[in-house]
């Protein structure tokens, strides 16, 4: 039977889906002590950067039909993939409870019925969204993104038209430039081992990889000066007492549930792919039903108001990693691996990792994560010559 495969458009509206985010909204909050003008830079270089590496890891997976976890294992081994399979899924399992979390803390702020009770709700969407399946979502997505659009257009309106200029005055000393590039950087480089995921259903993988990072990046940008342009022009960082106050009541609370739902949903769904690396044995669609139900009782008992370092950690383990499958796939053009672990590329992995952690103490303008991958790139390229050079010389004698 012909395996049934996604659409441009569709992979278009699952990543439109990603970008509408409560999370995403509030991180562009902690970037308005820049000021706009200084924001929406860093914002904007952030993401090309972080986009530009989205595009990579899913053109990995679109050209080989394999999802992200099991490209990996093609540079760092059978096993050495492992490791990376078991982080992801631990990530994936973290972003679950932030996203539920937000979702519930932002609709309780605009309909007060407890906190736990959106928290529920928002949990059963999500395993609504998961039964369905990914090649399965279209029409479902399209009115979701479509009634998404439309409220997101209304929020930007209250925001940059219905604002008092409140916040203008604030300090610029907060937070350092490259910071807010990494920041900015931080969300498409949490989707760099989950973009694959959708990617190898796709018709037309090149052009449905483009299509998804493109308007992934354009959303993200949209989310996150709303949340800039709300803690400035309003001076209210809470984006749900913002809506609240505008009036919006239930057009408030779609856009929370909804946006939360459609984010949380490929989180989910993709620690299930990842586990099926780790246990072949494993159903994705029933673990990521399982990591739903631990996120949503995570987000019912412990408090996540604050994300940053949470995001440098997933900057500091997939960047480095991203980077090897680069320079092995497109500028090295290696093949398979069926070695059970390739330790030149984890010990390269692993010095990609301290540098990046020893970067987040340097303020460098274009944050961590350009200069990290440069560097392993780099790494990689010349490991390989040397060996390249031994096994010459091995030959020769």
């Amino acid at each position: 039977m012909e395996t049934k495969r996604t659409s441009v458009y569709e992979n278009s509206l699952i990543w439109f889906g990603a970008g509408v985010s409560i999370a995403e909204i509030l991180t562009g909050t902690y970037l308005a002590p820049l000021g706009f003008q200084r924001g929406l830079a860093a914002v904007i270089i952030g993401h090309v950067i972080g986009c530009c590496m989205m595009f990579f890891a899913g053109l990995i997976g679109g050209r080989m039909r394999k999802s992200a976890m099991e490209t990996v294992k093609m540079s760092f081994g059978q096993k050495g993939g492992v490791l990376f399979a078991i982080l992801n899924v631990l990530q994936l399992v973290g972003w679950t409870a932030i996203m539920i979390y937000d979702g519930a803390l932002a609709a309780e702020n605009v309909f007060h019925t407890g906190a736990w009770i959106w928290c529920v709700v928002i949990g059963v969407l999500i395993v609504l969204w998961i039964a369905v399946g990914v090649t399965n979502l279209g029409k479902i997505n399209t009115v979701a993104m479509a009634a998404l659009f439309l409220l997101t257009l209304l929020l930007c309106r209250v925001i940059f038209f219905g604002g008092a200029g409140a916040g203008a005055g604030m300090s610029s000393d907060a937070m350092s430039f490259g910071a807010a590039v990494e920041l900015s950087v931080a969300m498409p480089l949490s989707w760099l081992p989950v973009i694959s995921d959708y990617t190898r259903e796709a018709e037309k993988p090149v052009r449905a990889t483009a299509a998804s990072v493109t308007v992934y990046g354009l959303v993200s940008c949209w989310m996150y000066v709303i949340g800039m342009g709300a803690a400035i022009y309003t001076g209210e960082s809470d984006i749900a007492v913002i809506m609240a106050k505008a009036g919006l009541g239930v057009a408030a609370l779609l856009i929370i549930i909804f946006s939360t739902v459609t984010t949380t949903f490929l989180d989910a769904y993709s620690a299930g792919v990842s586990s099926e690396s780790i246990f072949a044995k494993l159903k994705g669609s029933h673990v990521g039903i399982v990591v739903t139900v631990a996120g949503t009782a995570a987000a019912i008992l412990f408090p996540m108001d604050d994300i940053t370092d949470f995001l440098y950690l997933i900057g500091s383990v997939f960047a480095p990693m991203i980077a090897v499958q680069i320079a092995d796939v497109f500028l090295l053009r290696k093949e398979k691996r069926l070695t059970d672990f390739d330790w030149k590329n984890l010990v390269i992995w692993l010095l990609g990792f301290v540098f990046y952690r020893w970067l987040m103490t340097v303020d460098i303008p274009v944050g961590n994560t350009l200069p990290d991958m440069a560097a392993v790139i780099l790494l990689c390229l010349v490991a390989e010559a040397v060996s390249g050079s031994r096994r010459g010389k091995e030959k020769a004698a």
